[in-house]
């Protein structure tokens, strides 16, 4: 990894994403109920990183008028699985593992924005930290996220071809 201006780690420079990556993408967006659901958009996506944003709404709010954890959690959650998914072999699938998620500061209007970036990538396996902003840039969430990587099995191939 090379060490950037701020002091944080960066991956090297990856080429950008195919055409065929970027429908299997928007293909991935519109099958994905929790993206529907609580309004996730898509912002950004390249090799090993994901950028989703949302628009705080009534729904996302838990009793005391704030956002739930739990919708911080499946937005930071979005965002990793996708970074975890641009990074893998073509055909893998990518399940969360472990999640570990910090809630920093209360949010109450506006829009919250999660940044993921896969921080190693193996085999089997991807490690990847994200961001989870407000609109003022206030760091409000930290996740910390392990997916497995699944590769694609043999008669998969075989029925994709038919």
């Amino acid at each position: 990894m090379d060490q950037t201006a701020e002091g944080k780690h960066s991956m090297k420079p990856r080429p950008k994403l195919s055409k065929t990556v970027l429908t299997r993408i928007a293909k991935r967006l519109r099958h994905s109920e929790p993206v529907i659901h609580f309004g996730f958009q898509l912002e950004k996506a390249e090799w090993g990183r994901a950028v989703f944003r949302m628009p705080v709404l009534d729904r996302h709010k838990q009793v005391d008028r704030v956002v739930h954890g739990g919708v911080l959690a499946t937005l930071a959650d979005t965002a990793g699985g996708f970074a975890a998914f641009l990074a893998a072999p073509a055909g893998a699938r990518v399940v969360t593992i472990e999640m570990k998620i910090n809630f920093l500061e209360k949010i109450e209007h506006g829009e919250i924005k999660a940044d993921a970036r896969v921080l190693r990538q193996g085999r089997s396996v991807s490690v990847v930290d994200c961001e989870v902003t407000d609109q003022d840039r206030r760091l409000v969430g930290k996740a910390l996220m392990t997916f497995a990587i699944i590769p694609r099995k043999q008669k998969d191939k075989f029925r994709d071809q038919n």
